[in-house]
């Protein structure tokens, strides 16, 4: 298999985006309340457990760029034309690989079908932004 050559510009800017989303999404403005009380804990239990923060960032946004470049070789191997093509391409790769594993494993292990909705919502949008904006800029 060879992989096709990505925009390492595009795979940087979609990994800046994805954890720029991260911040908001698990922000107060808009699901960070919910998102401690279905945890079951405080919110000094959740820092008190966190580590290191700037260490936890950092592999956050390492996820990130991850995250974009595999969707930039599948997109590369796709051949998407439009935004639409590549929020597809991302939603498809976000329910067979992040989603419908996500939601197993929530299941096992008793999870709250609500904190999943929100942590695989992010998913999800992360995916499907992170499509357009690779499929755009090729």
């Amino acid at each position: 298999m060879t992989f096709p050559i990505v925009n390492n510009l595009a795979v940087l800017v979609a990994g800046v985006v994805i954890f720029v989303l991260g911040g908001l999404w698990y922000s107060p403005v808009l699901f960070a309340k919910r998102w401690v009380a279905l945890t079951g804990k405080s919110e000094a239990e959740m820092k008190a457990g966190a580590g290191s923060m700037p260490l936890n960032y950092l592999f956050v946004f390492l996820c990130g760029l991850v995250t974009a470049w595999v969707l930039a070789v599948v997109i590369g191997n796709s051949a998407p034309a439009s935004a639409k093509d590549g929020a597809i391409v991302g939603a498809l790769c976000w329910l067979g690989f992040a989603g419908a594993t996500s939601f197993g494993t929530a299941l096992f292990s008793g999870k709250p079908k609500a904190l999943w909705l929100i942590d695989s919502g992010f998913n999800l949008v992360s995916f499907v932004v992170a499509g357009i904006i690779l499929a755009l800029w090729r």
